[in-house]
């Protein structure tokens, strides 16, 4: 199992990896996915009989205090589409955690412009 990936590390380390952000602050991160988003080729809402629903997954890092306490968190804008919860999942989980570094680095810029 490579542990250089999300998932990989998920799986390996039984725990979600955490980060040192721009900010000085320090982040976990997990997934998630929400029903009835678009995306490419989606149907872009929460869909009926025709197309149903697609689902869009993302990164969600929270931010941590003194004491282990969240204190915060930032989200990704949706970062892959798919027709299940898991179908979306399996492209944000095969990012490389350099990857999801980089999109902590441009949440947390976004968070303070």
């Amino acid at each position: 199992m490579d542990d250089t990936t999300l998932g990989g590390y998920q799986q390996v380390h039984g725990r979600p990896p955490a980060f040192g952000a721009v900010d000085g602050q320090a982040y976990s991160v997990a997934t998630f996915a929400d029903e009835g988003v678009g995306g490419v080729g989606g149907a872009g809402g929460a869909g009926g009989a025709e197309g149903g629903s697609r689902y869009g997954a993302a990164l969600l890092f929270v931010r941590w205090g003194e004491g282990e306490r969240p204190v915060g968190h930032l989200e990704t804008d949706y970062l892959a589409f798919g027709a299940t919860p898991d179908e979306a999942l399996a492209p944000v989980l095969a990012l490389t955690l350099e990857q999801v570094k980089a999109h902590l680095d441009q949440c947390v810029a976004r968070s303070i412009a």
